[in-house]
């Protein structure tokens, strides 16, 4: 692993404040749903809040296999493929809490619904149109028209397979 490719992706995850969780659920195959982000560490782990009887908990617990999908129009995408768990820590709760997630939990932090999920990813790709690589995308996006070719992308900048420690 490219621990540029690592910084990279942990820059690109910390601008996100929704992403989609997609769970493994019978019979459909998969079920996906906005979720607000709690925290990404540093280990590019993500922590999400729920509900412990929600049925995203229920469908974890069953199969911990998950993907996690972000998204800023066509600025950057991360998707992580990797397992989560469900995780009851008051203590950081409370160190995660922000003020947004009161529409979802009116009592607070101390709501004894709430659950922590902990997202361990395992394999992540990315595209990264921020900063310079936007200019190089229009460039190459451009030329691209101008010559009937498709646009160049700089591996390990505009985009990266990321492998993440287990």
């Amino acid at each position: 692993m490219n621990d540029t490719q690592l910084d990279k992706l942990h820059d690109l995850l910390t601008d996100f404040s929704t992403v989609m969780l997609i769970t493994m659920a019978e019979p459909a195959g998969c079920h996906a749903r906005p979720m607000a982000v709690a925290r990404v560490d540093e280990k590019t782990d993500l922590w999400l809040i729920t509900s412990r009887d929600s049925e995203k908990v229920r469908e974890i617990k069953a199969d911990a296999r998950v993907q996690v999908h972000g998204q800023d129009g066509w600025t950057s995408c991360v998707v992580i493929a990797g397992r989560a768990t469900v995780v009851d820590d008051r203590a950081m709760i409370h160190e995660v809490w922000k003020p947004s997630f009161k529409a979802w939990f009116p009592d607070g932090a101390d709501d004894p619904n709430i659950a922590l999920l902990h997202v361990i990813g395992e394999q992540a790709e990315y595209w990264d149109g921020t900063g310079v690589n936007r200019f190089r995308y229009v460039y190459q996006a451009l030329k691209a028209l101008a010559t009937g070719t498709t646009p160049e992308v700089t591996e390990g900048k505009q985009h990266g397979n990321v492998t993440l420690a287990k």
